[in-house]
Formats: C-alpha cells, structure tokens, sequence
C-alpha cells in the first residue's frame, strides 16, 4: 500500500500561509474528512450545521492558546474552499463527539433528523445503510469496541539503547483515505512530521529535536461541557516542544484555558524521559513510566481522573488491549521487531490490537487499525505502516 501524500509546509512565511499550502494540497481529502464526520456525528444525533455551530465556541481558547494555530486553521479553510466553521469542526471532533459515545445508544429519532439535515445541506450520504434505528445499533455496536493502543518504552528496557514509541490508530477505516503526512516547521530551524487526518493541525507526530507523541481517545463525563483546548491543537501546540519537561509546562499553561475533551498523550523524548499525560476537562494527570515502560489504552489510569471516566460498555476492549500492550512491553529487551509485533498481534479477533474490519458492519460503523506507527525518539526517525500493520510493510517518513 502506498505512502499517504506529504504536504511540506515549511517555506510557508506565516501561519496562514502555511494553512493555505495544507488545504489547496489536500482539498479532497478535507472534503473526504468532512463528509466522515457529517455522517459520524450524525449517527450519535448531531447534524453537520449543529456540530459546525458548536465548534465556533472553540475559536476563542484556541487563539488564548495561540493565535498561531488559528490562523493556521483559517487558512486551511480558505485554502480548502471550506467554511471556517467547518474546519474547527474537524479540529474539535474529539470534544463534540458525546461523553457517551461508548456506552450510550444514541436516539434513532435524533439520528434521522440528523441524516435530514446533513441531506438538506448537500452532504453526501456514504453509509450503506440510512435507516436511523439501523445507524444507530452497528455505531453503537462499533463504538463498543474502542480505539488505539499504545507502548512506550526507554532505556535500559530497549536493546538499542533508544527510547520508542508504538502505537496502532484505530478508527473509520474510511478515513485512512484522508490521511496527510505535514512537514511543518519548529522552533530553532526544526521540523515537525505528523500524520494527521487532513484539515487537522497535528495528531501523531515527531519533533526533529527528540520529541515524538501519540494520542489515544478517552470520555470524561464532563467532555464537552464547555470550549476548551481541542485535543488536536493542543497536540500540534506540544509538537513545538523539544522535550517532556517543556511539554509539562505547556500542559501547565493549557490546563488553565481548561481541555475540551478527554484524551491521553503518549510522549518520549530523545532523554529517554516517557509518560501518557491524561487530560479531562478540568485537570491533567501523568501516567509515569514503570522500569522503562508505559502503556495505553482507551480508559483513565490516574486515580485522580478515574473518578471521571464516563460510562464504558461491558464488551469495550480496552482493558484486554492494555494487557496486551504490557505483556510486549515486559519483554527483556524491547527492540524494533518487538514493538512491530506489538503493532501486528492479532491475538482477540475483531477486538484486537491489530484490528481488522468486521465484515459484519457497515461502513459507517466499521473501525479497524487504520495505520501503525513507530518513533525512535533517540534516532530521530518515524516509520508508518499505511493499513492494517499485518497486511503492509513499515515505511521511513
């Protein structure tokens, strides 16, 4: 499978310079991530122009945050043809997306009138089936399963000596066809890589400095309560930094804007210095590392943020996925063929840390690793596996 396209922004002159190359490059796949989340938000009972509506009440943190980052997104608006209001959405998706979303069935009613407007407004309907109590029922089923693994891992736990981090995103495979790999610029002359869902400041990325992150999806109770910083700016906003303890700041400084969202940030630096930094709307919690090794899945670890978890299905894998995770990163020496298997083990079916698709759903409702990725904090180095990481070869970005 071939590599995703890479948008070099670094020539840019200015913030929305560089948002105008990131949409003109990638005017069809923000189209493709718009029409995903219109028909995604839409299954849990949110019209496009209701989610659209909600997203603009984030403009102002994110400007409090930086006004470099929504200048950022304003040009990928004008540079994709999409309404402003449509871009915050795709940058707020985690925070509009209900607390509910694991455990709650959302109502078929507000599901059809959600399809309606989105079919009033022009959106194209790409599910395979528009009936809402049927939505309903595969999204929640879907939904159930969860999302994305992560492991980290430091010396003297690794047999190069070098710290890495490993990660599968799960999600709509559908949306593997809006990916973007960005080469932005940093601080001091660095460049940033990541790959991110087009029309997104950042997701998962690497620091030329030593610095690399991951991001898995947690629901807090009071997720979406009130604007907050949206998770996929903060991550590009903490792909400036060079190292943990300047990630630790910003999260200070962020923490008193107040996080849109629950989220976990999986971070390692070239240091050898690693944790997952749990947001809820409220506070932030680290997640330390144990003899090296830290992972992550998709619930609270911190025992002062498990008092917020939202509600999760009895079915939901994260717990068996954790499990997994440690029992790789236990290994005596953790080398790169390790965490590859880590990425590629099968091992719980449909539910797995390697997912593939259940032919039993529809599309809309169908969630599957859709890329692997690995980051040698230590080398500098990021490789992507662009599908299900069993089926491809790692590839260099």
């Amino acid at each position: 499978m071939s590599m995703f396209p890479t948008l070099d922004l670094r020539a840019a002159p200015t913030d929305h310079a560089r948002g105008l190359i990131h949409g003109q490059g990638a005017r069809a796949q923000v189209a493709h991530s718009v029409s995903t989340y219109a028909r995604m938000f839409a299954g849990c009972g949110i019209g496009w122009a209701q989610a659209c509506e909600r997203a603009q009440a984030y403009a102002e943190v994110i400007a409090a945050l930086s006004p470099r980052w929504l200048a950022e997104i304003q040009g990928i608006a004008e540079g994709s043809g999409q309404p402003l209001a449509a871009i915050l959405a795709l940058n707020c998706r985690t925070e509009i997306l209900p607390p509910g979303l694991y455990a709650e069935a959302p109502d078929p009613a507000l599901v059809h009138a959600a399809l309606t407007a989105n079919t009033a407004l022009g959106l194209s309907d790409w599910g395979s089936d528009a009936q809402a109590e049927a939505l309903s029922a595969a999204a929640t089923r879907a939904h159930e399963e969860g999302e994305c693994t992560t492991l980290c891992v430091a010396p003297p736990a690794t047999a190069d000596g070098h710290t890495w981090l490993a990660q599968n995103w799960d999600w709509l495979g559908r949306q593997r066809a809006a990916l973007v790999l960005l080469k932005t610029p940093g601080p001091e002359g660095h460049t940033i890589t990541t790959l991110t869902e087009a029309g997104m400041l950042a997701k998962i990325g690497l620091h030329e400095a030593g610095f690399g992150l991951g991001l898995n999806i947690l629901r807090s109770v009071d997720d979406g309560a009130r604007p907050g910083v949206p998770v996929h700016v903060l991550l590009r906003h903490l792909l400036d930094c060079g190292s943990l303890a300047q990630a630790r700041s910003e999260l200070d400084r962020a923490a008193r804007l107040g996080f849109g969202a629950g989220s976990n940030i999986a971070c390692v630096d070239a240091s050898g210095d690693i944790a997952c930094f749990e947001l809820a709307p409220a506070a932030w919690a680290e997640w330390p590392a144990a003899r090296g090794r830290v992972s992550h899945s998709n619930h609270y670890l911190s025992p002062a943020l498990q008092a917020v978890q939202a509600p999760m299905a009895a079915a939901l894998s994260t717990q068996s996925r954790l499990e997994t995770s440690c029992r790789h990163g236990e290994a005596a020496h953790v080398d790169r063929a390790r965490l590859e298997a880590f990425l590629r083990d099968t091992s719980g079916g449909y539910l797995a840390v390697c997912r593939h698709p259940d032919p039993a759903l529809p599309p809309e409702a169908c969630v599957e690793s859709v890329v692997g990725v690995m980051i040698d904090a230590t080398a500098r180095q990021m490789w992507v596996a662009p599908g299900v990481p069993d089926t491809v070869a790692f590839q260099a970005v």
